[in-house]
């Protein structure tokens, strides 16, 4: 912005093991994180008021539709360590080449995507074994949501950048405006209000969509405006680069599969295992997840945060100061997400009704809320481990980690719970989850505490820039 001070590398890091420096810069991606869950949440709220079928379609729909997305945002993340890293080099104009490495890459993976899922998003459904009316809402959700695969991509590229280069607000500016879109053209092409078509669940998906593209070209017109131009060449970097390329693939690819397995199986394995106790116990999960996915999202933005400001830190060669801030980041989000939990335990029933008047979605519900309130502090650690892991180029770990607590605790004890304690109902699954969230946690906190990030060097082989003068920071 014009007018702000400039600060050199050493003066800008000295505060950035601060609560304050930690909190300045993580806000925004909180502000964007939770803005974009309570869309997702007031469109759930929309969409319940079409029906149960309606409500137990659109979360696994959703799910389906983000798990390829899901593949590249893994690979994308790569963005921020890579950026947040030349950044603490000097080397800005590595910073906006790599943002366009990863927009070029997703346009070609979006389309092979699309063209594939389209055609088979019946059979998807039909082998979950959801009920018929369901399905096909499922599958209408889905087909729209697959258009907004490229601009959903180009969106977490140009977010990472934002975030790398620390200046998220700019994400959160654009995010709000798009959400705040999203949630006006559902109301009107959900229920056909002001003239337009009343279009269901399929008005649902058209408000995404074009929410999406609004926060698409926000982005966009910032990131090859004149300021940015200037400072990091945004419209002299548009050419294809393969090294780098490879540099976001090698690191991004076993976060890419991590997501990929996760959610996938995450997604299949807990709805097919809860779908066998029918539509309500769909319903229930879906405002569960809701909630868990609201509660989460905070920690989200601080886990972003943290993987800028460790990969700038490590870019300046100052690892201790990754630790500090890793260790700052964590006592946040324990303390936070153990405050949820006793929320979650003490108003169970409320947030039940809230959702739906269905007795046997809101009894589901409560003992789900249960499992969550266990899971997510767990969650929280992971979370925040992982960020500074991939702050550091540290993916596999918490890639394998996730990967394996997912489909060999959550789906071989999931589906344990199903054969053997059929009493539980949807609710053993759930408990599967728990257990998968705290091993998994404790898995990564491991990997964090021995040290073996503090030998990755992502440019060894190549020449360090002199550093430069840079803008500060924080907004």
């Amino acid at each position: 912005m014009a007018g702000e001070p400039t600060l050199s590398l050493q003066e800008t890091t000295a505060g950035e093991a601060t609560l304050k420096y930690i909190l300045k810069l993580a806000w925004p991606i909180v502000i964007t994180n939770i803005s974009f869950t309570i869309m997702q949440f007031v469109n759930r709220l929309m969409v319940a008021d079409l029906g149960t079928e309606a409500l137990a379609a659109v979360l696994p729909a959703g799910i389906i539709s983000t798990i390829p997305a899901s593949f590249a945002m893994g690979i994308v993340t790569s963005v921020t360590t890579f950026v947040s890293q030349s950044l603490g080099k000097g080397s800005k104009k590595d910073c906006s080449n790599y943002c366009w490495q990863a927009m070029y890459m997703g346009m070609v993976y979006s389309v092979i995507v699309a063209a594939i899922m389209w055609p088979a998003a019946p059979w998807i459904f039909k082998v979950l074994g959801h009920e018929p009316a369901v399905a096909k809402l499922e599958v209408i959700y889905l087909r729209i949501m697959l258009y907004t695969l490229i601009p959903v991509i180009s969106v977490w590229a140009c977010s990472q950048f934002f975030m790398g280069i620390h200046r998220p607000i700019i994400t959160m500016y654009a995010a709000l405006v798009a959400q705040v879109v999203n949630i006006v053209f559902n109301y009107l092409l959900i229920f056909g209000k002001f003239g337009f078509p009343k279009m269901g669940i399929a008005g649902a998906g058209w408000g995404s969509f074009i929410g999406v593209m609004v926060g698409a070209a926000i982005r966009m017109v910032v990131f090859l405006g004149d300021k940015m131009n200037a400072n990091f060449q945004s419209r002299q970097t548009m050419n294809i680069d393969f090294r780098k390329m490879r540099d976001l693939l090698k690191l991004g690819l076993p976060s890419g599969m991590g997501v990929l397995v996760n959610t996938s199986f995450w997604g299949m394995i807990l709805f097919v295992l809860v779908g066998k106790f029918g539509k309500e116990a769909l319903a229930a999960t879906s405002a569960v997840f809701s909630y868990t996915n609201l509660a989460i999202m905070p920690i989200v933005g601080i886990g972003i945060a943290l993987t800028a400001a460790v990969g700038r830190a490590i870019g300046q060669d100052k690892k201790d100061i990754a630790i500090k801030q890793t260790d700052l980041c964590l006592k946040i989000s324990l303390v936070y997400m153990g405050l949820v939990g006793l929320y979650f335990f003490a108003f169970k029933e409320s947030l039940m009704t809230f959702f739906s008047t269905d007795d046997m979605v809101i009894k589901t519900g409560t003992n789900i809320l249960i499992c969550a309130a266990i899971f997510q502090i767990f969650d929280a650690a992971a979370i925040i481990y992982s960020s500074a892991l991939r702050g550091a180029g540290d993916t596999m770990w918490p890639a394998a980690a996730s990967a394996i607590g997912t489909i060999v605790i959550l789906g071989i004890g999931g589906s344990f719970t199903v054969w053997f304690f059929p009493q539980l109902g949807a609710v053993g699954p759930w408990i599967a989850d728990t257990i998968s969230g705290i091993l998994v946690g404790l898995a990564i906190l491991w990997r964090f505490k021995s040290n073996g990030w503090m030998k990755i060097d992502l440019f060894k082989r190549r020449p360090a820039a002199m550093p430069i003068e840079i803008e500060t920071v924080i907004d």
